[in-house]
């Protein structure tokens, strides 16, 4: 056998180091790069409410179930709400009402009452990392609302947490006080004694569409929108005190069929547009629509993240289930899942967003709802406003709704971070 040369080995080391770090150095210039193709918003650096000299924290004075004071809040101004964990609430904090006290909630969102058995979906609270969220004071949010308007525009999913919010504040109103209306686009709730509405107004593109009349928005036709026709919708959004927009869910095509010419003049043209262009379009005309038309110093406008969907089981590694039926906890706090949120559409409005002249407030209440695959209405829900059948609810692979969410439920806890801008940062 030959022997080994020592200096030969010697003369390698320095050939193999070289090797080595260039290969950790091209590795590590990789990664890089692919990370900044997905940017996030940096939430400390977003437009804040004006802070009043004395917000450096907020002290809870209510006592808790057990008759001692609640922990002092940690200051909100520091802190990305958004970003925590979800904690099982045995106690009576949540939900923050019963099902059964609300008489606004429609069929589409009452899941006890249509037949679910547990409610073990009720009972989870966000915790964000770093602070506490304040207690949720319906006296609190209705007197900043006083002499004001609170909109939520939008589609289904922004309507799913206007309902949530109209029961999260009615059971303080006298009933005599308090009304409730639909018409063919707004949705109202009067709050006679605090002069206050809470609305809701349909514009699932926030553009104009051929599915915002009432007979056209139940996904029976491909939709076409005109993506820099926003004031026919926008001339009812002036003069509110609070907006909360959102659009995602009807975003669900490759391709969007983008009008030639206007609906008013009857045209029916289309050309077919990337999703993504599309999408940032129609972001476009509406962010120029509220440089143009909201006065910062009256109205505070907000734009909610992506409402995700739990259409594949596989997404959370649970292969005896159907979608998100029969899901009874959330995803492990642990868990990076991925459940198909279309984060190119996430980034463009943050891209959007970031580029606004005025103050505006991103909603982040994406990361968070994908851990709630047991939240949605699933087959305890009316499709079409009508409930399902017996055979159909056998049949969750084709009829479980794992796009809207049951009430009381996820969409009160968007309140709640909303209900900590409005009252804490103001």
């Amino acid at each position: 056998m030959r022997p080994f040369d020592k200096t030969q080995r010697c003369n390698y080391f320095p050939m193999l180091t070289i090797v080595t770090f260039s290969t950790l150095f091209f590795g590590f210039f990789c990664y890089n790069q692919y990370m900044k193709t997905i940017p996030f918003p940096d939430f400390k650096h977003q437009h804040p409410f004006q802070e009043s000299s004395n917000s450096t924290y907020v002290p809870e004075t209510n006592k808790a179930d057990d008759g001692d004071y609640e922990r002092i809040v940690s200051p909100l101004e520091e802190c990305d709400i958004f970003t925590g964990e979800w904690v099982f609430d045995n106690g009576s904090s949540h939900p923050l009402y019963k099902e059964d006290d609300c008489e606004f909630l429609t069929d589409m969102v009452t899941c006890l009452k249509n037949g679910r058995p547990e409610s073990l979906y009720q009972k989870w609270r966000w915790q964000p990392r770093d602070c506490s969220l304040p207690k949720f004071e319906a006296n609190l949010l209705l007197e900043k609302l006083r002499g004001k308007r609170l909109m939520f525009v939008g589609d289904s999913i922004n309507l799913n947490q206007m309902l949530s919010m109209v029961c999260m504040v009615q059971s303080i109103i006298p009933p005599e006080k308090k009304s409730f209306s639909y018409a063919s686009y707004t949705t109202v709730f009067k709050m006679e004694d605090y002069n206050a509405t809470m609305e809701f107004y349909w514009a699932p593109f926030l553009v104009e569409s051929n599915v915002d009349p009432p007979t056209m928005r139940y996904g029976t036709v491909v939709p076409v929108v005109k993506l820099e026709s926003i004031s026919k919708h926008g001339d009812n959004w002036k003069n509110v005190d609070y907006l909360i927009f959102n659009t995602y869910i009807w975003w669900r095509y490759p391709t969007m069929k983008a009008l030639k010419g206007s609906f008013s003049n009857g045209a029916t043209d289309s050309v077919d547009v990337d999703q993504n262009v599309a999408y940032e379009r129609a972001l476009k005309s509406w962010a120029q629509w509220v440089e143009e038309n909201v006065d910062s110093n009256r109205t505070s406008v907000f734009f909610s993240s992506t409402s995700p969907t739990h259409m594949k089981r596989s997404d959370w590694n649970n292969t005896n289930r159907i979608k998100c039926w029969n899901e009874t906890s959330p995803s492990p706090n642990i868990s990076r899942i991925d459940v198909g949120t279309n984060w190119q559409l996430f980034t463009i409005a943050v891209n959007v967003i970031q580029s606004m002249k005025i103050p505006l407030h991103f909603l982040n209440i994406t990361r968070l709802s994908e851990y709630r695959k047991d939240a949605h209405t699933s087959i305890y829900a009316a499709s079409g406003g009508k409930l399902l059948t017996q055979e159909q609810k056998s049949d969750p692979a084709r009829y479980a709704d794992c796009l809207h969410w049951c009430l009381p439920g996820l969409p009160d806890t968007w309140n709640e971070l909303l209900f900590a801008l409005i009252t804490y940062r103001t």
